[in-house]
């Protein structure tokens, strides 16, 4: 069973997001924190919903603020915005009875989920009482330093364009530069995950592609050491950054799938 449904972070901005829940009813759902530029409905998180449904685990897929239904505009997206939304998820779920919480990014959706994560850790260790402990954290190829990434696909000629402009090249190939004020790129100078994953003790699981195009392998591998808790990388030999290989796809949908289901003790 699905169901549209919406619900308001803390600064008031309307989220849109989907309930898939299985039959019998289950207090385990899955948090999932889509890519840059992408939407709920994405091609792997349906995938995703459907793999953990039938293996009686609830998800919440929700439109990251300025993507698909949710209140924008994409102009003025933070990280900072992206992970108060994942907080607001987190808390959202609660208040329709799920306890078991997992926590699921797609690439700057991982950036999201690491830092949300990691704030959460800070709110449960005060308030163990009303707050659970994610159950599990899984990325799928993870950002985890976006102003790297950013340095890298744009260069110092296309960071000082998009100071002048406040626009950034569609990095999805489109032939249309997309607003999007310089403050995003600023605000993730501030929103590094690599000191704040020192303090997720939740299992995690990172999966990516040793050919990912767009997101450098050696943050996933320098985020692995920074965890805290139990922890597992596995590098998909050819896997680009979108898994377009079915074979590659299918084996990064089984890996997050069984991790959620059955993380390691944390």
């Amino acid at each position: 069973m699905e169901q549209a449904l919406s619900f308001h972070d803390q600064a008031g901005h309307r989220i849109a997001a989907v309930l898939a829940e299985p039959e019998p009813h289950t207090d385990s759902i899955a948090v999932l924190c889509h890519g840059f530029l992408s939407h709920k409905n994405s091609t792997s998180n349906q995938a995703l919903a459907e793999q953990l449904k039938n293996r009686g685990i609830a998800t919440l897929r929700f439109d990251c603020f300025g993507h698909g239904e949710s209140d924008g505009p994409f102009a003025k997206l933070t990280t900072s915005i992206g992970v108060a939304q994942a907080r607001a998820a987190l808390s959202f779920v609660m208040t329709r009875g799920f306890r078991r919480l997992a926590l699921v990014g797609s690439s700057f959706g991982g950036l999201v989920s690491i830092l949300a994560a990691a704030e959460w850790a800070e709110l449960h260790n005060s308030t163990p009482s009303t707050i659970p402990p994610l159950a599990c954290l899984a990325l799928k190829c993870p950002v985890v330093d976006f102003s790297e990434e950013l340095r890298l696909e744009l260069g110092e000629d296309g960071l000082q364009e998009w100071r002048r402009t406040n626009t950034i090249p569609d990095l999805h190939g489109g032939p249309s530069r997309l607003p999007l004020d310089f403050a995003f790129y600023e605000d993730c100078l501030h929103r590094i995950a690599y000191e704040p994953a020192r303090s997720i003790t939740s299992p995690t699981l990172i999966v990516q592609g040793d050919h990912d195009e767009y997101v450098p392998l050696h943050q996933s591998q320098r985020l692995y050491g920074s965890l805290a808790g139990p922890k597992h990388l596995e590098i998909l030999p050819g896997a680009d950054h979108r898994f377009t290989n079915p074979a590659d796809f299918q084996r990064m949908l089984t890996l997050l799938t069984d991790w959620i289901v059955t993380p390691p003790a944390a």
